[in-house]
């Protein structure tokens, strides 16, 4: 989505900070949210570089929810005490398990941790991996908002894209979801391999008309370690992918919704409170295959990422361990992983929250964030950080700055 040129960037932030880590401590804790990887789908997209694999008979469903939660029992020391805002179920292909297991999952989080009475619990599901009985069966389980995996409605553009569904499948679990759930999101891609612009018009029409609550709309880029990397197709060059980009704001628009991050359109009051949390720097703890977590505490803010092969996974909780790395976010590193996030957002950050979220001085960034308020990259209020347009689309140059 962004152009490979922009400004020119300052100096690299002083790494030399007159911060220890443990002089970090976040106090009070961010909102905590809870995501669980389901690793399998039908089959892996040519585009996919999420940890994902074609459904084997390596793990059986059953066991690979007791070693999940197992693994949520490991964090208890780290998370008893706090209120879990969000749920959210991704993959893979979460909508390949049972509504059973889902509802064992939720189940045990409900009775075992501090759930809020109004926890956003998302679940993806794809056309062609799910149907209507189960849509019922996960908002029966608990599941209060689905995430629909369209990505196109045009038959020939998904099967370039390897799906697995047809257009009118993709349509047709829309229109199931609408009557079960009244929160439901709709992921869509554009500039695929060969696309046009009216192609994507329609795309957004078909979608539009079913009137979902949240629409999230990604770019296809091309990433290592997948099908495409290795056969890369042609894909929209930049101008036409930068005028999909306004159609689809101006669209959404048009229709009612109001971009609220870079990749995200909602209805008012429909934004994706799991997503959010993300965006804010709060705190997440995710368990399941390759998981990540990013979790405060007395001693500052830490990383920690699971197992990424679901049988070592599975392996690894048993022995009592599921962790491959966990780690303390340096202080001169926290600038840049704080902005990653929050400079997507539309409506800025407040200032105070840089504070709240790495416990870091504002002013410790002031230059940075001046020099690129100069730069046309961000507007600064006495409140408020906010990236501008361009600065928006010059996302991965500005954050350099923080580096």
């Amino acid at each position: 989505m962004f152009s490979p040129k922009a400004p020119a960037v300052c100096a690299p932030l002083n790494a030399q900070l007159a911060y220890r880590t443990s002089d970090i401590a976040v106090n009070p804790l961010p909102p905590l949210s809870l995501y669980v990887h389901i690793p399998w789908c039908v089959k892996k997209c040519l585009y996919c570089d999420f940890n994902s694999h074609p459904l084997r008979d390596e793990a059986s469903p059953k066991d690979y929810v007791e070693a999940l939660i197992n693994d949520l029992e490991a964090h208890r020391w780290q998370i008893q005490d706090r209120e879990i805002q969000t749920v959210f179920f991704g993959g893979g292909t979460p909508s390949v398990f049972d509504p059973s297991l889902i509802g064992t999952i939720i189940h045990y989080v409900a009775e075992n941790f501090s759930l809020s009475r109004d926890a956003e619990i998302t679940l993806e599901a794809n056309p062609g991996a799910s149907d209507r009985t189960k849509f019922e069966g996960y908002r029966k389980a608990g599941v209060n908002r689905l995430s629909i995996g369209v990505q196109t409605t045009h038959d020939q553009l998904l099967e370039k894209l390897g799906r697995v569904h047809s257009g009118k499948e993709a349509t047709s679990a829309i229109s199931d979801a609408k009557f079960i759930f009244d929160n439901i999101n709709v992921d869509l891609m554009f500039a695929l391999p060969g696309q046009r612009i009216d192609e994507l018009k329609t795309d957004l029409s078909r979608v539009f008309d079913f009137s979902p609550e949240h629409l999230s709309i990604y770019q296809l880029t091309i990433e290592p370690n997948t099908w495409f990397h290795r056969y890369p197709p042609k894909l929209p060059d930049d101008d036409l992918a930068s005028e999909m980009q306004f159609e689809i704001e101006s669209i959404a628009q048009k229709y009612g919704y109001t971009q609220y991050e870079v990749s995200a359109f909602a209805k008012l009051g429909r934004q994706c409170s799991h997503n959010l949390n993300y965006w804010e720097f709060g705190d997440y703890v995710g368990i399941g295959a390759g998981a990540h977590s990013k979790l405060s505490d007395k001693d500052g803010v830490k990383r920690v990422v699971k197992h990424k092969q679901p049988k070592r996974y599975m392996d690894a909780v048993s022995s009592g361990n599921a962790v491959v790395s966990s780690e303390i976010i340096a202080a001169d590193a926290l600038p840049f992983e704080f902005f990653m996030n929050v400079l997507r957002l539309n409506g800025g950050v407040s200032r105070d929250l840089f504070e709240k979220r790495t416990a870091l001085p504002v002013g410790l960034v002031d230059s940075r964030l001046k020099s690129l308020e100069h730069r046309g990259l961000l507007t600064l209020s006495d409140s408020v950080i906010k990236t501008t347009p361009m600065g928006m689309r010059f996302l991965n140059e500005v954050l350099q700055d923080f580096l």
